[in-house]
């Protein structure tokens, strides 16, 4: 009986008493082509009978462990497996946790899964980081590696427990009192979480990078971004500690050596983390600030028009607005400007009574005009466009 008669569609399939018999009579017969088994009352037949229960009990042994390779179906020992496959440990959601922070060496890099402890109970770092310039981690989420009830005080979690190789010094601690556990997560919960894990859309290296770097504290999101350049990729991050930023990067992507950084001079942020035994060199681009002043002219058809100053005031704020939203490397838009303006004052004044609508725009104190045949004003690709509400000027 070959394997793919004994797996279908639906999973492992148990193969039939008489197939199983025919099985071993067929083996017996190839050692001995004499062997008689079909005499009725004989001691052969007996002793192959007993041997077809015995070969049932083992094939449905085997179908119940293939079917079982499954969140839907798993034994608890299996289900663990595949939620490790996941990084999810049975208790996540419900075991005691708290935030720790972790000093030492700037640079020296945090994985997921190192141990800490109060002196009893151990904890896994869920997330990892870089110990920054400071010489402190941000708050690293841990959770206790087994279930139980106690109290977390401040400053109680004190003990590494991984190793740290020498010459690195680490020292850990909780300044704020952790989450006791709650319930218990029994296997029909765990299965569901790690099920749903399993149904995450992979959503490529890129996007989750950005989602990585913009979790750092500090990172300001519209000033991050990832761009193609000719031999590898470019990250543009503003904001946020540099190693950080940097530790972020490690955890995010698979091969580092795809990381370049700006031709430009000056632009580049290069830190080592120290991954023992190794050091990684991170690079990524602090992207310039191009500073944008913008005069804005309007006019209405409507005569005695009383309400200048609030189409000044809702004008100015709604064109702040727009430059101050733009992703780093995207270029200003006239007509997204336009629109912004209108919006802004149609309760004051409706866009049908609107007869002028003129912008100027200066680029670090040089008059820009859009792009021929466009209403697109390109910048540096790895600058951003800021601009104060004293470099907006709104007038009738």
């Amino acid at each position: 009986m070959t394997n793919s008669a004994l797996i279908g569609n639906n999973g492992a399939i148990a193969a039939s008493p008489s197939a199983l018999q025919a099985l071993l009579l067929a083996g017996a017969a190839a050692g001995d082509p004499n062997y008689t088994a079909n005499l009725p009352g004989s001691l052969i037949e007996d002793i192959s009978s007993t041997d077809v229960g015995a070969m049932v009990m083992i094939d449905q042994a085997r179908v119940d462990s293939i079917n079982c390779m499954t969140p839907y179906s798993s034994s608890p020992y299996i289900l663990a497996q595949q939620g490790a496959m996941f990084g999810i440990v049975q208790g996540k959601a419900s075991n005691a946790s708290a935030f720790i922070t972790i000093s030492g060496t700037a640079g020296y890099y945090i994985p997921a899964g190192f141990i800490v402890s109060d002196g009893t109970n151990r904890y896994i770092v869920q997330d990892g980081g870089a110990i920054q310039t400071g010489g402190t981690t941000n708050p690293l989420h841990v959770v206790a590696a087994q279930y139980g009830v106690w109290s977390i005080p401040q400053n109680s979690i004190t003990t590494i427990v991984s190793s740290v190789p020498s010459p690195y010094v680490l020292t850990v601690t909780n300044s704020v009192a952790g989450i006791p556990a709650t319930i218990a997560q029994d296997v029909e919960g765990y299965r569901a979480q790690i099920m749903q894990a399993s149904m995450s859309v992979a959503q490529g290296v890129p996007a989750f990078l950005l989602v990585q770097i913009r979790k750092v504290p500090g990172v300001i999101a519209r000033l991050t971004t990832i761009l193609q350049a000719a031999n590898g990729w470019k990250i543009i991050v503003g904001g946020g500690d540099n190693y950080a930023v940097a530790g972020a990067i490690y955890s995010g992507v698979l091969d580092l050596s795809t990381i370049v950084g700006s031709a430009t001079n000056g632009r580049n942020v290069v830190t080592t983390l120290i991954d023992y035994p190794n050091n990684y060199r991170i690079v990524y681009v602090n992207p310039p600030q191009q500073v944008v002043a913008i005069a804005a002219v309007w006019n209405t058809v409507l005569p005695n028009f009383s309400a200048a100053a609030q189409v000044n005031q809702l004008g100015q704020a709604a064109i702040l607005a727009y430059v101050n939203a733009i992703v780093v490397g995207q270029p200003l838009n006239v007509f997204a400007l336009n629109a912004a303006f209108q919006q802004a004052v149609v309760s004051v004044l409706p866009t049908n009574y609107l007869t002028t609508l003129q912008f100027t725009v200066s680029i670090n104190g040089t008059p820009t005009a859009p792009d021929a045949g466009t209403g697109i004003i390109h910048s540096d690709a790895e600058s951003y466009f800021q601009a104060v509400a004293s470099g907006i000027t709104v007038i009738q």
